[in-house]
């Protein structure tokens, strides 16, 4: 990803996916401003772009790294877009997708993309927006139940409000696309 491109991103997350208003956040705060991730990464420009950022990001951390998912829906779109970027540049990293529960029939499955990820496969949970790292965990958690490998965890915004202190408190490692302060200057 070139710097050119990263301010490319940056500006579509700015102009698409924030807003100051009151919202409640998944991990129940209240908040006065909200980061909206989904509308960048469906954006087909901020998804190229998303792809191309946490693909950069995917190879900070110790190889070899089979995977790349997390929690249905922030990531889906980021795992998919990672996924193409990384074969693009000529490396297999397959998408994954952990569902909030089981399915709910046939093999009652958590994880979408099982059979291109054997047990013991290295992967990265991506995240649109952390804020506490909660989802971030379950996540971890729920990979590490399936039998693979977390090298670490890529969001695309880190809001800066305790998330990185507690992923990192619990073991793992966080690495932010962009913080808030990056994007907004507050």
């Amino acid at each position: 990803m070139s710097p050119d491109e990263r301010e490319q991103l940056m500006k579509i997350i700015r102009e698409l996916s924030y807003e100051e208003r009151e919202v409640t956040l998944a991990s129940g705060r209240k908040s006065t401003f909200y980061f909206d991730g989904k509308q960048t990464t469906l954006h087909a420009r901020g998804g190229l772009l998303v792809g191309k950022a946490f693909w950069k990001e995917v190879q900070q951390f110790a190889g070899p790294i089979h995977g790349v998912g997390g929690l249905t829906l922030g990531a889906d779109p980021i795992a998919t877009a990672t996924s193409i970027a990384a074969r693009l540049d000529k490396q297999e990293v397959h998408a994954f997708i952990i569902r909030k529960e089981p399915k709910g029939h046939g093999t009652g499955q958590w994880l979408e993309g099982r059979k291109n990820l054997p047990p013991g496969s290295r992967v990265v949970i991506v995240e649109d927006v952390t804020t506490t790292g909660g989802s971030s965990m379950k996540a971890v958690e729920r990979a590490l139940e399936e039998g693979l490998q977390v090298a670490g965890i890529v969001t695309l915004v880190d809001r800066e409000e305790g998330a990185r202190e507690n992923i990192e408190g619990a073991g793992q490692t966080l690495r932010a696309v962009f913080t808030r302060t990056q994007i907004v200057g507050k």
